[in-house]
């Protein structure tokens, strides 16, 4: 059968912030596609652009290796892609280029190319998979090969002479046991591994457990998957993880589903089978907090080896939680957080600001959450609209100078809020100072009233208050002198 190289793009390298951190992971989306291609009797490669920083090393690969195919399929499951980073739009249409330069059938998958195929389809790409698009992928590249029609593929967008067609929207895959394992073997392992080193973090491999979020946010845009919920078995994710620990010795995992667990019995299942199987991991995921206060769902997260949560807290104002349609109670902020650090778990908070009517009583609210709760990080962005959503309806008249940001660090106010994009980078340094400082407080605390709790970790952060208390002062003092001039 012809030849398909897989590729993504997504370079680590064009994203200063994501590059900084040192912890890469593998094309998971792409990595599923590949398998179920392979599966299906094709001969495929990849071309993992994640450890790479420009897209002219795929010139020489598709020069000596002649695929009949060049698909360019995005980790949906990695949260960077659904922000259509404008770097990364470029490498794509780069790629583009190279692959019709060699005469390859160029096929994209990706959340910019689903809401923006006419930009894609400009630059020479073939067909765009819109959504979910393995199966899509199956087919068409089933048709090609056979010179049927592919006019009736669900989920596919093409050109004919200059007319666009949008075929039906695909359903999603509703039982994802029937995919075959990720093809982790097409990975270089080792060079994750010693990006990883330089982190100082230990390895960590990355696995979806589901596809989808049920709930309604207004401003959380679910180009691939959409709102339908669908998992895996815990038998398929332990058998998974068996498998990478024997043969990559990796225990630790980044479970990247928007939301973990969500499927009633599914986390107590999950921790039933690693026993059964004595595997011990440790992992951290994502939530949110009216779904880990349900029942024994702490419980048996921490007994099956959990290590940190992030929850989307986004705010601790109760007005701005409602107008973005969250569903979520500042309470159970509060109540969640005090039950996991009950059980040893870290937490983590995603903030938001620069949300519609945020005002400064608003951002105060969500300081002080920070102050008194002290989680173990913290990660803050500035709303961004994404398209598709309520949210990027109501500010889309205000993108016209600006629709993506160029890489994750941008932090660009892209329509009229209330304050400037100046206010909110001084508002982000601000808040992680302010973080910092209370956990060097908390700290010194601690250990002034049991001296046996002083670690190397803690003794920094107390060192470091010479530098975020008069630091988080001035930047307190230009805040408020930037308030005033607004």
């Amino acid at each position: 059968m012809s030849k398909i190289l897989f590729s993504h793009s997504y370079y680590y390298q064009l994203d200063p912030k994501q590059w900084k951190n040192k912890m890469p992971f593998p094309p998971l989306g792409t990595l599923y596609a590949a398998a179920l291609l392979r599966k299906n009797g094709f001969e495929i490669d990849l071309f993992d652009t994640n450890l790479l920083n420009n897209p002219k090393s795929i010139r020489p690969l598709l020069a000596k290796t002649k695929p009949k195919y060049l698909v360019i399929y995005d980790d949906g499951f990695n949260y960077l892609t659904k922000m259509c980073l404008t770097n990364m739009r470029d490498a794509c249409f780069e790629m583009i280029d190279y692959g019709k330069k060699e005469d390859c059938i160029v096929i994209v998958c990706s959340s910019d190319s689903s809401d923006h195929f006419e930009k894609y389809l400009d630059n020479g790409a073939d067909f765009i998979l819109k959504g979910e698009g393995e199966i899509t992928l199956l087919e068409l590249i089933n048709c090609l090969e056979r010179s049927q029609p592919f006019n009736n593929i669900d989920g596919l967008i093409y050109r004919q002479d200059t007319a666009t067609t949008i075929n039906s929207p695909r359903k999603v895959l509703q039982n994802l046991d029937e995919l075959p394992f990720p093809a982790w073997d097409l990975v270089d392992m080792k060079s994750y591994q010693a990006i990883w080193k330089q982190s100082g973090m230990e390895f960590t491999l990355n696995i979806a457990t589901t596809r989808g979020c049920p709930y309604k946010c207004n401003w959380c845009a679910k180009p691939i998957y959409g709102n339908r919920y669908n998992a895996h078995s815990p038998k398929y994710i332990v058998e998974e993880i068996a498998f990478l620990k024997e043969k990559y010795n990796v225990s630790r995992f980044w479970m990247c589903d928007d939301i973990f667990g969500l499927k009633p019995n599914w986390v107590q299942e999950f921790n039933k089978d690693l026993d059964d199987k004595k595997l011990t991991i440790k992992y951290f995921i994502q939530s949110r907090v009216d779904l880990l206060l349900k029942e024994d769902t702490i419980e048996a997260l921490a007994e099956s080896g959990l290590e940190e949560v992030w929850v989307g807290a986004e705010s601790a104002s109760q007005k701005i939680l409602d107008a973005m349609d969250k569903g979520t109670k500042v309470e159970e902020i509060y109540e969640a957080t005090r039950l996991l650090k009950n059980k040893n778990i870290r937490v983590a908070f995603f903030l938001q600001f620069g949300y519609l009517t945020e005002n400064k009583n608003d951002i105060k609210k969500t300081i002080a959450m920070v102050k008194e709760l002290q989680p173990d990080n913290i990660g803050i962005s500035v709303s961004y609209p994404l398209p598709g959503t309520l949210f990027y309806e109501k500010v889309k008249d205000d993108l016209k100078l600006k629709a993506n940001w160029t890489d994750s660090d941008d932090f660009e106010m892209m329509f009229q809020g209330t304050y400037s994009s100046v206010f909110y980078r001084k508002l982000q340094r601000f808040v992680h100072k302010e973080f910092r400082k209370s956990q060097g407080i908390q700290n010194l605390k601690s250990i002034a009233k049991n001296p046996s709790l002083i670690n190397f970790a803690k003794t920094k952060s107390i060192l470091k208050l010479g530098y975020y208390i008069p630091s988080a002062s001035i930047d307190r003092w230009r805040l408020k002198l930037h308030q005033n001039e607004s």
